[in-house]
This record gives C-alpha cells, sequence and structure tokens, in this order.
C-alpha cells in the first residue's frame, strides 16, 4: 500500500464521498494524519484501517456517535473488531438467508393456491429479542463502576463465577475466573478479545454439574428468561452463592417510581403483568434483596439510567440497546418520545421533576438478589 493515500483515493476505493470523509474528519471519527504537498488530506496505513472499521460498522447500521464508541475503546485491537464484524456479518447474513428461504417458501405456496396461516408468516421473525437489538449494546450499555462495586462485593470470596445471561460481558469480574453463558449469538459475538469463555445455553437449563462453581451472577438478565424461577434454581444448583441484579415490581406504587413509565409509557406495566414477585425471587435462591441506587450520571444505559438526563431518550441509539422500547412496540414508542420532546421543549417536564436535580442517585427499583 502507498505510505500516504489522498483522500481522493481513499473516497474511489470505498465508494463514499470526500464530502462524507470530509465530515468524518471535522467530527474527529476519522482523522487523516497527514497532508499531501497540495495541502489535501492523506490517509496512513492507520487511518484506513481506522475508517475500515468505521464503515463496516456503518453498513452494518451503527450511528455515528455508537461507532465512535466503539473504534475508541482502549479495550479492542484492530484483531477483535475484526472478529465482532465478521460475528455480526454472519449473523445478519443467517437472518436474510432465513427470511429468503421463508418468503420462498409462501411464493411456492402462493403458486399453488394456498394461503399460509398468520402464525407461519410470523414464525421467521420469531428471534430472541437479543438477536434484535442486541447490535446496538456495545455502545450505550457499558460496566457502571459503582454498581459493579456492589456486584463483585456480594460476590464475596468466590473465585470461580459462573455469569448467565452474560451478554456482551459487562460487570464480568476481572480478577475472577468467570465463565459466561450467552444464548443469543448475537450478544456472544460482541464479546471483546480477552474475554471469558461462552457457552451457548440459556438459564433454565444449564450445561454443568451441581456446586460448579463459587458464585453464580446474572445482571439485568432475568427479565428476558422464558422461566425466571426455573433459571434462578438453577444457578442455585451450580453454584454456592448466587447474585442476581434485577427489578422489584411488586412493591406498593411501583408504578409511579420513574417518571418515564409513569407519565410517557404506561404500556411498561403490561410487560410485568405477569413477572415474579420479589418474594418469588428471592426464595428462588434462598437469599435477600438489597436497593441498586443509580448514579445521576450512570454509564450503563439500561431503561432507568437516564432518570435525570431526559433528553437522552430523545435518541434513537439509545433506545435501540434498551429493550423495553422493542417490546412496548413502535407506535408507543412514539408516542411517548414525542411527548417528552413537547414536554421537554415546554419546560412541563422540569416543573413535573423539578425535585430530582439535587438528587446524585435515585431508588426506582432496582435490586440486587443475594443468596
Amino acid at each position: 500500500m502507498e505510505e500516504h493515500l489522498p483522500v481522493g483515493r481513499v473516497a474511489a476505493l470505498t465508494g463514499v464521498t470526500v464530502r462524507t470523509l470530509h465530515h468524518y474528519d471535522e467530527i474527529g471519527l476519522v482523522r487523516p494524519s497527514a497532508r499531501t504537498a497540495a495541502g489535501y488530506r492523506a490517509y496512513a496505513a492507520a487511518d484506513v484501517e481506522r475508517l475500515r472499521e468505521v464503515l463496516a460498522y456503518r453498513r452494518l447500521g451503527f450511528g455515528l456517535r455508537e461507532i465512535a464508541d466503539l473504534v475508541d475503546d482502549p479495550a479492542t485491537d484492530a484483531v477483535a473488531h475484526l472478529r465482532r464484524l465478521r460475528g455480526l456479518l454472519l449473523e445478519q447474513r443467517d437472518r436474510a438467508a432465513a427470511l429468503v428461504t421463508a418468503i420462498d417458501r409462501e411464493l411456492g405456496a402462493r403458486a399453488m393456491g394456498i394461503r399460509t396461516t398468520p402464525q407461519e408468516q410470523l414464525q421467521v421473525f420469531g428471534a430472541q429479542l437479543y438477536d434484535v437489538i442486541g447490535s446496538a449494546y456495545p455502545a450505550t450499555r457499558r460496566t457502571e463502576p459503582r454498581i459493579a462495586a456492589q456486584v463483585w462485593d456480594a460476590l464475596g470470596d468466590a473465585r470461580t463465577v459462573l455469569n448467565v445471561g452474560a451478554g456482551t460481558g459487562s460487570y464480568e469480574p476481572p480478577d475472577r475466573e468467570v465463565t459466561a453463558v450467552e444464548p443469543s449469538a448475537v450478544m456472544r459475538a460482541q464479546r471483546p478479545a480477552g474475554a471469558a469463555p461462552c457457552v451457548a445455553a440459556a438459564a433454565e437449563s444449564l450445561p454443568f454439574p451441581d456446586d460448579s462453581f463459587d458464585a453464580a451472577m446474572a445482571f439485568s438478565t432475568v427479565h428476558h428468561w422464558r422461566d425466571p424461577i426455573a433459571g434462578l434454581r438453577e444457578m442455585r444448583r451450580v453454584a454456592r452463592r448466587v447474585v442476581v441484579f434485577t427489578y422489584d415490581a411488586s412493591e406498593a406504587g411501583w408504578r409511579d417510581r420513574f417518571w418515564l413509565a409513569r407519565d410517557y409509557l404506561p404500556e411498561f406495566a403490561a410487560l410485568l403483568t405477569d413477572w415474579p414477585s420479589l418474594a418469588d425471587l428471592t426464595r428462588a435462591i434462598g437469599g435477600r434483596a438489597e436497593p441498586v441506587l443509580i448514579p445521576w450520571d450512570c454509564a450503563d444505559g439500561f431503561f432507568e439510567a437516564y432518570w435525570r438526563r431526559p433528553e437522552a431518550y430523545l435518541d434513537e441509539h439509545v433506545r435501540r440497546a434498551i429493550s423495553v422500547w422493542t417490546r412496548v412496540g413502535p407506535q408507543a414508542e412514539q408516542r411517548a418520545v414525542t411527548a417528552l420532546r413537547d414536554d421537554l421543549t415546554s419546560g412541563r417536564w422540569s416543573d413535573r421533576n423539578r425535585d430530582l436535580v439535587a438528587l446524585d442517585a435515585a431508588e426506582l427499583g432496582l435490586r440486587l438478589l443475594v443468596a
């Protein structure tokens, strides 16, 4: 490769416009490290490598803010990015192939005068929820150190830890021997280089003998399990200590705890209609529950994380990494976002929530179950 590639040559090779490359430079996403004798931007080998990663993530549907977080991650090198991109592309290919097969099947049926049932038409879209939202996770879902400290302290002296529903690896303690369990291929593909070994399995049927680990942990995942009680019992079976980060929907008045659910997204309550009580969850592991306060500047972008930063919920990329929005559906999401935007513009949100400004942390029903 030439020592430096001029911007026009880079544009021709990549198929993007010079204007786009200039924009990437201006926002600090990809800054060419040299100039030609005529003063034009020129890209060194390292610049090209970064641009390749940016363009690959862009074509996978990531937003520029998400991409900046991904490529600036100091824990992820070029090889790790390639592995992640390969996994995401394979997953995208497999989903596209499955959809093509389903369409071909229906076209064949219709050619013979056969109408497929509504259930058959929708089955192809019945992937795990994380397979739908998982690609957005790396940009906004990170380990919040203050919550992590509470989780890791609850692990006690455990040296071997099973992380159930591990996702991309947030909250895995760096000073223990961790084994991860994650059913979603999309999430597994995004685990960083050097992350704990990950097994494809579900919480309700852990492929390990009794008492295999000192501790088992699960962080913000129980609400996605088919049978939460069965999954918790499985954790208790394979480990002598269990630590679970989850949500309490059994306390009186829980619907009014968080302004987003109370004022803009009443559909959130319906998602927890059949959710086990906190007593049932703690009973499943034979433990206790303790509150987890959410700092106002929480680094992990889960549903309640932006309680003092309401404008964040207007960001599409933030919402895509929160399963609640996908589960309530696009109509409820659009209505909630429109109403929130209007209230932020008019000042109504500030008037209703003026007491939040003075808080450094909030109690919004998140719990740590420890046994």
